[in-house]
């Protein structure tokens, strides 16, 4: 590696140590906090700890029901006890990211607007995080998922945590439940290979927000439920759920800074993760953006250039034994570049589908802005659901995915095929 290069990335680092530590002292205010702009603490310090501060005790009628006594120990006051299963990582390696447990507080009461009445509540490209079960259509808005990485909500009457990683890119949903009890998620304060590590108020077992596992406590080894949630840009979204909801920023209870980017220029190849261990997969660059996928045990990471092109491209592919299709829209600005949301270079927006209906199989092609089979000449949103055509109404079958950095995908899925880098 070139002087030069080693010059860059040292500065990249440094300025994205600062970037987050400032964060960490804005997230940690109260709702009466002004705008967040408060001196950092020293990196050295909260780099350096792997102590992860405690907090309040965890509900001893939930912990009770998921089978745990109440007075047992807490993997958010200690990584290590008798008590708890054999760990999924190695403890030592979830280190803190500087905030204390919710520190970074999630949103526990989301306020929401319809979508017909915010049509201008964002700029066009803005990403947000799309969930829509059972009808209910929401919006996230990554403005403000990037100060407070969990929304604990109910949609389309399942209980869900929305959550958002800046460091890795990420954003998943969840069904919010533990065996079969329902509960919240918090912010830990700690990261592991540099992602989000949550834990749940039932029993404050450590989970990990990339996979939805239970690595450290008396859960370890249970496995959330994802539901898909894409990120998508806020045109997309209205245009295709006029009926949805959006979260509203100006209810969150917050004041923050709502749409500017404290991550500046943190979406960049040639720079390192934020507090990473270990020696990330050299088959690309650490924070080379990809399309994740799993389906039918099987898994696989598609470059960002591979799947895009133009205005939209459709990419036919076969993974898990299935014909797939990953969709991809220009339009959407990346979050974590510029130093408002909205100003981050295009990165488009993505769906991957399982490409059959009616036990058909489909080819799909992009023409302009339109996505269209070429068995029926059916035209197809970057939803899945057809609009015009003799398909007219059919939806396909949305496949989960992520967008993400290649570092975190090749921690979480080690080995899986990664398709589209010379």
């Amino acid at each position: 590696m070139s002087t030069s290069m080693n010059t860059r990335q040292t500065v990249f680092r440094f300025a994205g140590l600062s970037a987050a530590f400032a964060l960490v002292v804005a997230a940690c205010g109260t709702p009466d906090d002004a705008d967040g702009d408060t001196p950092s603490p020293s990196t050295s310090d909260a780099a350096s700890s792997s102590a992860v501060p405690t907090t309040t005790p965890a509900d001893p009628e939930v912990t009770a029901a998921v089978g745990v006594l109440p007075e047992g120990p807490s993997a958010l006051q200690t990584q290590s006890a008798d008590e708890f299963p054999e760990p999924l990582v190695d403890p030592s390696e979830i280190i803190s990211g500087g905030p204390p447990p919710d520190g970074i507080p999630p949103i526990e009461d989301p306020v929401f607007v319809d979508v017909a009445d915010a049509l201008d509540l964002l700029p066009a490209a803005e990403p947000v995080v799309a969930l829509e079960i059972n009808g209910d259509a929401r919006a996230y808005p990554v403005r403000i998922l990037i100060w407070h990485e969990i929304v604990n909500d109910t949609v389309g009457d399942v209980p869900v945590s929305v959550t958002y990683c800046p460091l890795c890119n990420s954003a998943v949903s969840y069904r919010r439940e533990v065996r079969g009890v329902e509960t919240t998620f918090g912010t830990s304060g700690s990261l592991f290979a540099s992602a989000l590590v949550m834990y749940d108020r039932a029993t404050e077992s450590l989970w990990t927000h990339f996979d939805g596992r239970a690595v450290v406590g008396v859960l370890a080894g249970d496995q959330l439920e994802a539901i898909p949630s894409p990120l998508l840009a806020w045109e997309e979204f209205r245009t295709t759920y006029p009926d949805g909801l959006v979260l509203d920023p100006d209810a969150t209870g917050f004041s923050r800074r709502y749409g500017s980017n404290p991550y500046l220029g943190y979406d960049d190849p040639e720079t390192v993760p934020f507090l990473f261990r270990g020696v990330p997969d050299g088959r690309a660059q650490a924070k080379q953006r990809v399309v994740g996928v799993t389906h039918n045990d099987e898994g696989a990471a598609y470059s960002i250039e591979f799947v895009s092109g133009g205005v939209a491209k459709a990419t036919n592919t076969q993974l898990g034994g299935d014909d797939l299709v990953i969709l991809w829209k220009a339009g959407q600005a990346t979050a974590l570049e510029s130093g408002e949301i909205s100003g981050g270079r295009d990165v488009g927006s993505v769906g991957v589908f399982r490409a059959q209906v009616d036990g058909e199989t489909l080819t799909f092609v992009a023409e302009g802005e339109r996505f269209l089979d070429e068995q029926t000449r059916s035209e197809w949103l970057l939803s899945g659901e057809a609009v015009d055509g003799p398909l007219a109404g059919s939806r396909l079958e949305r496949i989960n995915h992520l967008d993400t950095f290649w570092f975190a995908w090749a921690t979480y899925q080690p080995g899986t095929a990664l398709v589209g880098t010379s």
